[in-house]
């Protein structure tokens, strides 16, 4: 099996180099050309004909525009790298026969309620970066091409910068934090959705039918306020000296940002675990597993 993994320095991309190396030959890219190879998504040309190059069996795609609030000012590069490379790698996947992953997000949806979304839920973004990644889902299904799609939410890796990273470095300062109550969702790891993904793709290959959308996050939900709270006490408790004495629940209206938040990224997980027979840990021991990595160094 020859994979092509585009995006391989991001966070997902740097798991997947790993949990896809056991399954074919993995040619990784980056936006940087290689002997002749270019993973850049916003080089539409330049993506295709690295596609039909390297000939495929299956094209993960792990590299997207993530910078939500300056996607309410880039619309069009949003638009390009999340919709329309979308289509191309899709085109191409469909005149190769080869199979296309690619990841989506919670943000396809209004993020209102609160029960979780489910994969045939009503989409209704509420940002451009939303809206583009919806779009480029809807490219990938109207291309008819053998695909898997995983809305994600949350995703943190213990390599880059994160959120937890972000709040105990705050809070070895700060006497006050105030961290937003009102949005929920699961913290899900990097490695996790890419050992989740190279199982489906075992799978996939004896068993084309289970292809379609799924959503793939940690077990549980929690608050960016509770999940600052559960970090900071793991790292007070395992030694690190910390200024931080409060941390004050905020709304989400406090803060405005560019770009609209969903308050509701509670994702439904059930048809992927029924459809690939796995049970996807609590969002907990995956949290405590990257802070043992970050709390080392």
């Amino acid at each position: 099996m020859r994979i092509l993994l585009l995006g391989k320095n991001g966070q997902v991309g740097w798991e997947l180099q790993r949990s896809l190396a056991p399954l074919g030959e993995l040619i990784a890219l980056d936006r940087q050309r290689i002997n002749g190879l270019c993973g850049d998504l916003s080089d539409l040309g330049s993506l295709r004909a690295t596609i039909r190059q390297v000939k495929p069996d299956v094209i993960v795609n792990a590299a997207a525009y993530t910078a939500v609030d300056k996607a309410e000012s880039e619309p069009e590069l949003a638009t390009r790298v999340n919709t329309l490379a979308s289509q191309v790698m899709a085109e191409e996947a469909l005149s190769l026969d080869a199979w296309l992953i690619h990841y989506s997000t919670d943000y396809v949806f209004s993020g209102c309620g609160q029960m979780p979304w489910q994969e045939d839920d009503l989409v209704a973004p509420v940002n451009h970066y939303g809206a583009s990644k919806l779009a480029g889902e809807q490219a990938i299904a109207a291309s008819n091409c053998k695909h898997l799609i995983f809305r994600t939410s949350w995703v943190y890796g213990a390599r880059g910068n994160n959120f937890a990273k972000t709040m105990l470095r705050l809070a070895k300062d700060r006497e006050t934090l105030s961290v937003i109550a009102d949005q929920i969702g699961a913290p899900t790891g990097a490695d996790l959705i890419a050992d989740v993904t190279a199982l489906a793709i075992q799978k996939i290959v004896e068993h084309p039918e289970l292809g379609g959308v799924y959503h793939l996050a940690a077990a549980g939900e929690v608050s960016w306020h509770g999940y600052a709270s559960y970090v900071i006490e793991f790292a007070r408790s395992h030694g690190e000296q910390l200024a931080v004495t409060v941390i004050d629940p905020i709304d989400t209206a406090a803060y405005p940002t560019p770009a609209c938040r969903p308050l509701n990224s509670r994702l439904n997980t059930q048809k992927l675990q029924d459809n690939f027979s796995l049970r996807l840990p609590d969002w907990q021991s995956g949290v405590i597993r990257m802070l043992m990595e970050v709390l080392k160094k």
